[in-house]
């Protein structure tokens, strides 16, 4: 029997369509590559460095700290940027609320960044043991207000709301 030729188009047009089309994952997995690259790059969450050898203090600030310029306080050394500048042991007998070696270190870092318009003082974290004698941190707070870091920021650990 002989096929009309509307059944023998309609046959033609079955078998070019039932082709099996291949999925190019090659475009895929470039796109999949960027995002992920993208997200990591773009991740706002910060947290600040914390050593062993400091237990902060408990808060319940609810804002997280910005990435700056941080000055770490333990029970033996202050440090800036993790690099030991003076012993607190030398602290314990001065009068003078300014210390010199983290004046320098903080005015050299100061040097080093512009001050943006409209920004009364440069940023900066003071992390310190919970245990830490308020007179060091004092003196920690002047010497960075007088080396141009008036907006500093004590880092503390996030207490729960309703926690104990």
């Amino acid at each position: 029997m002989k096929m009309s030729r509307r059944a023998q188009r309609m046959q033609r047009n079955h078998k070019r369509n039932k082709k099996v089309s291949a999925l190019n994952l090659t475009s895929l997995m470039d796109i999949f590559t960027i995002l992920v690259f993208f997200l990591m790059v773009n991740q706002s969450e910060v947290e600040v460095q914390n050593t062993d050898t400091v237990e902060l203090p408990v808060s319940v600030a609810e804002n997280k700290p910005d990435e700056q310029l941080t000055v770490l306080v333990t029970q033996d050394d202050i440090l800036v940027q993790g690099r030991s500048i003076v012993s607190v042991a030398n602290l314990k007998g001065v009068e003078n609320d300014l210390i010199a070696p983290l004046q320098t270190e903080l005015e050299y870092h100061a040097g080093r960044t512009a001050l943006a318009p409209g920004e009364e003082g440069r940023p900066v974290t003071i992390i310190g043991d919970k245990a830490t004698a308020y007179s060091v941190l004092k003196k920690v707070m002047n010497t960075c207000a007088k080396a141009g870091f008036s907006n500093i920021s004590l880092a503390v650990n996030q207490k729960q709301p309703g926690g104990a």
